[in-house]
């Protein structure tokens, strides 16, 4: 039984930190992006 909680724990865990690594490169992505964007602006 305790074997059980331990890895439910885990898998619990491992998916927060996915979600919470999935938003942050979506956001990096958004500040890439961004970037990109005021750079083409200035150009033209």
């Amino acid at each position: 039984m305790k074997m059980k909680k331990i890895i439910i724990a885990i898998i619990a865990g491992s998916v927060v930190m996915s979600v919470a690594a999935c938003n942050t490169v979506k956001g990096a992505g958004r500040d890439v992006q961004s970037v990109g964007q005021a750079g083409e602006d200035a150009i033209k």
